[in-house]
């Protein structure tokens, strides 16, 4: 039998990690490199996802802690989809990917993990990249770890 590890994972699992206030309102308080933000702008920041669905997704969050997109001011969504689209060319020259996924799950019935702070979610997708492991296993397995991922997205920002 093969065992696949990820200890990063065990708070999340166990609960560990149980976040006091909105880890998106906390996570510009900390350095970068501890809270994994890769670029840091006037009105939004682009964040690693601690438990990413593949390798390279990242999310856009506004300074502002607001639970509807429509309350975001315009500024600030348009630096949200200025960055968008900055992560867009990042993540196709790092990752080469077939495709990419782009979204908002605005409220906890729409599957947002975090209700009350809206986000755009950024991740690359390939052909076929839900193998055996996510749909029998649920299990994913990332070639990568978040500290290269990190690394990775930071360095290339300064190239754009």
């Amino acid at each position: 039998m093969d065992y696949l590890w990820t200890p990063w994972r065990y708070a999340y699992v166990t609960g560990a990690e149980a976040a006091v206030g909105c880890i998106f309102c906390e996570a510009p308080k900390q350095s970068d490199e501890q809270a994994r933000i890769v670029y840091r702008g006037t009105h939004c920041f682009v964040i690693l996802n601690t438990y990413p669905y593949t390798n390279g997704h990242v999310m856009i969050v506004p300074y502002a802690h607001l639970d509807e997109l429509r309350k975001l001011p315009v500024d600030a969504a348009h630096e949200m989809m200025d960055l968008t689209q900055r992560m867009e060319g990042v993540l196709r020259t790092l990752y080469r990917p077939d495709g990419l996924n782009l979204g908002m799950n605005i409220g906890k019935a729409a599957g947002a993990g975090v209700g009350g702070h809206v986000h755009m979610h950024v991740l690359p997708r390939w052909v076929a990249d839900a193998n055996f492991m996510s749909v029998v296993g649920e299990t994913r397995v990332l070639p990568e770890s978040l500290e290269v991922t990190w690394r990775r997205i930071r360095g290339e920002m300064g190239n754009l």
